[in-house]
């Protein structure tokens, strides 16, 4: 960047660096239009999201519950305690995937039309 200073005004001139720079950080808060391939892209990206979160969700809470249940049986001699949570958490684990299918049916039935629409328009 070079300052000159004329008769009281300061003279600013950037580098083409400095202006890609500027460019860059411009566009970031720019409205911007979302065009159709970016909105397939969302579409086809958000039909597994839902069914992600969820099985993971379902996965995590039933690992710690078998971990509880093993603890309980093996640190504190809760046998039957121990066994209950951790079939508990079994059958969650069991769960996760099946959880995830049918949300991600479920999502793709839904989305379709919008994405057939779309890749219609987008192929022709």
């Amino acid at each position: 960047m070079e300052n000159t200073k004329n008769n009281g005004t300061f003279s600013y001139t950037y580098s083409a660096n400095q202006q890609e720079e500027v460019k860059s950080i411009r566009q970031k808060y720019a409205p911007r239009e979302e065009n159709k391939m970016e909105q397939l892209r969302a579409l086809d990206r958000s039909v597994t999201t839902r069914g992600q979160i969820a099985s993971l969700a379902i996965g995590i809470i039933s690992s710690l519950l078998l971990g509880t249940g093993m603890a309980c049986i093996m640190e504190w001699d809760l046998l039957a305690a121990g066994i209950a949570v951790g079939v508990v958490g079994m059958v969650g684990m069991l769960l996760a995937y099946p959880v995830y299918s049918a949300m991600t049916k479920k999502r793709r039935e839904k989305l379709a039309p919008q994405i057939l629409k779309l890749s219609d328009e987008l192929m022709q």
